[in-house]
């Protein structure tokens, strides 16, 4: 990945590459990969995660409905 910086802002330059590793899910991976993930502590991650947007959605469909 690259930034361009333009007239010395590395301030900017910085900032621009936190954004764009931000969008590109970087960071998490990151601390993801940190230390090591069996396979059962990757499905049981992944379920709590697929869980969670579920309850997310119900609760905007039912106030979406009037529930």
């Amino acid at each position: 990945m690259q930034v361009e910086v333009r007239n010395n802002n590395i301030e900017g330059a910085l900032r621009i590459l936190k954004k764009k590793l931000l969008q590109e899910n970087t960071f998490n991976e990151l601390k993801r990969k940190e230390y090591f993930e069996s396979r059962g502590a990757k499905r049981r991650r992944e379920r709590g995660a697929a869980k969670r947007r579920y309850k997310r959605e119900t609760t905007k469909r039912k106030i979406e409905l009037g529930y």
